[in-house]
């Protein structure tokens, strides 16, 4: 079991509350993400739960029990960081099993679990290897695998890919899936990469300022985001905004607002479109090219329209002709596919 509960948890530093009362339950066998800008209040969350940072207020409970006073070593988390943190005097097998040596387990039960652990991270012919000797990647498998060997009831990630480059982030996102999906035991996992968060996590929970903003799965976040904070940073390349036209807009701002179905949200004072939902054509809302990113498979397109503050972002089908800087283009948009936010920013059905 590994169930989560937190009950109005908050944490102070002398006046100032850097988490203000969070609410939620972790399911068991859960893969939760906390995601969110730096400084929102997600590691902190995090380092509560597993007790390296102290509670100033409301409740933790991990199955059941409250565990604002227990030892972190009585919580049943193993915690995973960003710095792998391991002894470079140490071999891998001695490394991951380090743990269990300092709990008194003989040696011969030490190696039988270390050599586990190390089939499942597939990092059996490293165990004689020395810190120094390996990757990145393959020093985080070990990190990983020094927590695995403690069989906890909820594994607590702190950004653990952040110290690699994009292909083993890719790599290691899969690995982390594939773990999760055998070992069946609780992961929460902290990043401020929304790539991470989507196509890692059962569920998301989105923090800002020490709140969560939205919690839900990442489609749910996606396509019905709760306010426009939730809407901007979930998505890349970010969404766009397009604000009611008042009376002095140009002819090229309420010609984007009708177009993205203004009329059909009476209550909108903003419009959010998914830059996959914008495109290229003919007689369109007149604009003009600001920059094209050729990613090879598709085309990023930063656009200007008269009136409108920030640039649009469009994602096109890569090869599409005539996107130079200057370029004069017409936009469309898909049907029904822009958001309405009212004037506090919520989200409008």
């Amino acid at each position: 079991m590994g169930q989560v509960t937190l009950r109005g948890l908050r944490k102070r530093y002398e006046q100032n509350e850097v988490i203000q009362g969070l609410d939620l339950e972790v399911r068991d066998g859960e893969f939760m993400v906390f995601v969110g800008p730096s400084g929102c209040g997600k590691s902190t969350t995090l380092r509560m739960i597993a007790g390296l940072e102290e509670i100033s207020g409301g409740e933790l409970l991990i199955d059941g029990q409250r565990a604002n006073e227990l030892r972190p070593a009585d919580r049943g988390a193993a915690m995973v960081f960003q710095s792998y943190a391991l002894y470079p005097h140490m071999t891998v097998a001695e490394n991951m099993g380090f743990a269990l040596k300092m709990a008194g387990v003989g040696k011969a039960e030490r190696q039988q679990q270390v050599g586990r652990s190390a089939e499942i991270l597939r990092i059996t012919e490293l165990l004689g290897r020395y810190p120094k000797e390996l990757s990145g990647g393959q020093r985080q498998r070990v990190a990983i695998g020094r927590a695995i060997v403690r069989k906890p009831k909820v594994f607590l990630f702190d950004e653990p890919l952040s110290n690699l480059d994009a292909a083993l982030r890719v790599d290691m996102r899969i690995e982390l899936t594939r773990l999760h999906r055998e070992l069946g035991t609780t992961m929460i996992y902290v990043t401020h990469d929304q790539v991470e968060a989507m196509t890692m996590g059962d569920r998301i929970a989105v923090f800002r300022q020490g709140r969560i903003e939205q919690l839900g799965a990442p489609l749910t976040l996606y396509q019905r985001p709760a306010n426009e904070f939730v809407a901007g940073f979930i998505g890349a390349p970010r969404i766009n905004f397009v604000d009611r036209p008042g009376a002095g807009a140009s002819a090229a701002h309420r010609q984007l607002w009708a177009l993205l179905g203004g009329a059909a949200q009476p209550d909108a004072q903003r419009l959010g479109l998914r830059p996959e939902h914008l495109r290229l054509a003919e007689g369109g809302v007149p604009g003009s090219v600001v920059l094209a990113e050729h990613l090879g498979d598709v085309s990023i397109v930063h656009l200007r329209v008269d009136g409108i503050a920030e640039l649009l972002t469009a994602k096109l089908a890569a090869g599409a002709p005539g996107l130079h800087s200057g370029a004069a283009v017409g936009l469309a948009a898909a049907a029904g596919q822009a958001l309405g936010f009212d004037a506090q920013g919520r989200g409008l059905d």
